[in-house]
């Protein structure tokens, strides 16, 4: 598995966005741009997690944010 992360001015509120690529096995992931350094370090973490706990994989997108944020604050 390959992973591409890229800096990308993205609109609004919008921290980062991954998106997985079936057929060659790779993860794209953008960082907002507009983020100061430390935000956009925790932006990629938030996206590793998504990625190593195979997120997309699963249904229920609601669920899978709960459990990202509560694994954020411990």
């Amino acid at each position: 598995m390959r992973t591409f992360v890229y800096t990308f001015p993205l609109p609004g509120i919008l921290r980062e966005s991954v998106s997985y690529d079936v057929a060659e096995d790779t993860y794209t992931i953008l960082i907002n741009s507009n983020l100061s350094r430390e935000q956009q370090l925790e932006a990629y973490d938030h996206a590793m997690r998504h990625i190593a706990d195979r997120d997309f994989e699963k249904d229920n997108v609601q669920e899978v944010e709960m459990a990202a944020h509560r694994k954020e604050k411990r």
